[in-house]
């Protein structure tokens, strides 16, 4: 089944009760199976509209740009770099703590949040919570895995590169135009730039 198959969309709840207004968020995902015609759902609560959209794009940048791990998005001046485990730890604590002060030797930031950050992780016991960190998945490792049976671990198998789905040439020009607009102002919010292409195309239609 082709990835342009899969429909999204953002829902948003907004109710009153005893406690106040209350809002809820969440990420639907949906597709017809070409064979049995069957609709098949699922709908992901989300603590917010952002994190909503930000889930779904996660999942699209997958999908079209076969993203697999974060290691082939991270920011290399971010808290996980090249030969780092890939799990928050003491590493983690040095990697921010160097970051903090490259960017106030860079002038990006003042004394203060220097000051209020070592403030914060004195107050947090130092590197004793990513001590911990490092312990819990140390012990994760030493339990081992459980054995998947032998049916979902072969369903489980990457497909062979011939049966991969392969996007439409109608989506590699929207997505290029998508990447185009979104190069030229980085720090634009992805759902506008989506929504100027949309209305790009009504308008040529």
């Amino acid at each position: 089944m082709p990835w342009e198959a899969v429909a999204a969309w953002v829902t948003q709840a907004q109710g009153v009760t005893q406690y106040g207004v209350q809002r809820q968020y969440g990420l639907g995902l949906g597709f017809i199976d070409p064979e049995t015609g069957q609709q098949n759902f699922l709908e992901l609560p989300q603590p917010g509209l952002p994190l909503a959209m930000g889930l779904w794009e996660s999942v699209r940048a997958y999908m079209e740009y076969e993203v697999h791990t974060r290691e082939e998005i991270q920011d290399p001046h971010g808290l996980q770099r090249p030969g780092d485990p890939p799990y928050e730890g003491v590493h983690t604590f040095h990697n921010a703590r160097a970051r903090l002060h490259r960017r106030h030797r860079e002038g990006e930031i003042g004394l203060f949040k220097v000051t209020m950050w070592y403030l914060w992780h004195i107050l947090d016991l130092w590197t004793i919570p990513f001590h911990l960190a490092e312990w819990e998945i140390r012990a994760i490792q030493k339990a081992g895995r459980k054995t998947l049976p032998v049916s979902l671990d072969a369903w489980s198998q990457p497909l062979p590169e011939s049966e991969w789905a392969q996007p439409s040439g109608e989506l590699k020009r929207l997505s290029a135009k998508v990447k185009a607009l979104h190069e030229r102002n980085p720090q634009r919010p992805i759902t506008e730039v989506f929504a100027e292409v949309y209305e790009q195309e009504k308008l040529t239609a």
